[in-house]
């Protein structure tokens, strides 16, 4: 398409004065908020995020009419400044990996166009639902501002924005703070070289990572409003040495699953074996799914089973598996079909599921909390995301889980 805007631009972001208690203030995004979390966000500071981002309101008030009060109350107030240039505003998050290790996620705060999937400069990767658009859609009919930032992608195949972005997190930050146990540093780029920030970032398309709703409520409300055709986005690099996606682990609760029968089940598709107690899972299970589809079945009484995907597996009569070769080849999707699947309909007793990224949890939950099984598996990795994306596909639920979530409160903003 021809006469679109440019992807990436800088905007006049609007900012906490109070950058000594920024901690305080932020939020994880709205939609990983539980009600008790939410209920300890508010309680941290009446001007938390959370209070304008998910509001709430007597029972004859609308909270998004709340919720526009309240973000012009903290206007006059002086609690929210705008910058007096249009910036994008750099940010490092420092954070613990399940292992123990840590890492740093470098990005940039930018305002992206909002518009159709068809112009094919934003691509997706889930299947979104109307009930949180249309609350997202009324929050932002309300409030006019973005309170939160997706988060996107950037192929930058010569790791020009990663080290762009790298050089300016070596300077000293404007603002810091903390959610949970990340560090967060925030800087102001500003002029020519946010203008070559946005440049960067925009040259090829972009990938949601987190952000489906609120990408597709942005450019739903660009429609009935033109001009107003901005979202707010954290862009990161693809090749930015912090980027992580954790497996999402999938446990299984009911009673009446045999693992011999399974099993026999498994033999189809997979090689089975059996899992050393001394062994360690995560380094097992990443050892066996080097060059195949691998998966590590927890059952109770520490039996637990590897399946290795045969290089015969007859996989091209399974449905399930999804529509493209993008979807099909993925690791979730099989694992779903043939593995989460059989343990849901094996039992006597009605299935529940429940997913952790955290392995100990997984197997925590099968040892002493009445789990049947846990199934563990390998992270997805980003160009695979990039490939489902690019064939127009979507990945099934709980595909990505990536860490840590983007901060909301840090800057506010686009519509534009």
């Amino acid at each position: 398409m021809t006469n679109l805007p440019p992807l990436v631009a800088p905007f006049r972001g609007e900012r906490y004065s109070a950058t000594a208690s920024l901690t305080t203030l932020l939020a994880p995004p709205y939609d990983v908020i539980s009600e008790s979390d939410r209920a300890q966000l508010a309680a941290l500071d009446e001007h938390n995020i959370v209070h304008v981002m998910l509001p709430e309101a007597g029972a004859e008030a609308d909270r998004y009419r709340h919720a526009a009060t309240l973000l012009a109350a903290w206007r006059r107030a002086g609690v929210l400044v705008r910058d007096p240039e249009p910036a994008v505003y750099v940010l490092a998050q420092d954070f613990a990996l399940p292992s123990g290790g840590r890492r740093t996620r470098i990005g940039m705060f930018a305002a992206v166009s909002a518009e159709p999937y068809e112009t094919r400069r934003v691509r997706p990767h889930e299947k979104t639902h109307a009930g949180p658009k249309a609350d997202r859609l009324a929050l932002l009919r309300a409030t006019g501002t973005n309170v939160e930032s997706i988060f996107l992608l950037a192929p930058d195949p010569d790791r020009a924005l990663a080290a762009a972005l790298a050089e300016v997190a070596t300077r000293p930050p404007a603002a810091r703070g903390q959610m949970g146990d990340v560090r967060i540093k925030l800087w102001t780029v500003t002029g020519d070289a946010a203008a070559r920030l946005a440049e960067l970032a925009g040259r090829l398309p972009l990938y949601i990572a987190d952000g489906h709703h609120r990408y597709e409520t942005a450019a739903a409300y660009a429609r009935e409003h033109p001009g107003a055709d901005r979202v707010l986005a954290l862009i990161v690099s693809a090749t930015d040495p912090g980027l992580t996606i954790l497996p999402t682990y999938r446990v299984v609760f009911g009673s009446g699953r045999d693992p011999a029968k399974l099993v026999v089940q498994w033999r189809r598709w997979f090689d089975v074996g059996r899992v050393a107690p001394c062994a360690d899972r995560v380094e097992r299970l990443a050892e066996l799914g080097r060059d195949r589809t691998a998966c590590i079945v927890a059952f109770p009484g520490s039996y637990d089973v590897s399946l290795v995907l045969r290089p015969d597996a007859p996989l091209a009569e399974e449905e399930g598996l999804g529509k493209s070769p993008a979807v099909r080849s993925l690791d979730v999707a099989r694992i779903e079909a043939l593995v989460v699947q059989r343990l849901l309909t094996a039992g006597s007793a009605t299935p529940s599921l429940v997913y952790t990224p955290d392995p100990h949890t997984a197997f925590e939950s099968v040892r002493k909390r009445g789990a049947a099984a846990a199934v563990l598996m390998n992270p997805t990795k980003v160009q695979q995301v990039f490939a489902v994306a690019d064939a127009g596909d979507v990945m099934p639920p709980k595909s990505t889980y990536f860490v840590p979530k983007v901060p909301s409160g840090l800057v506010l903003r686009p519509v534009m």
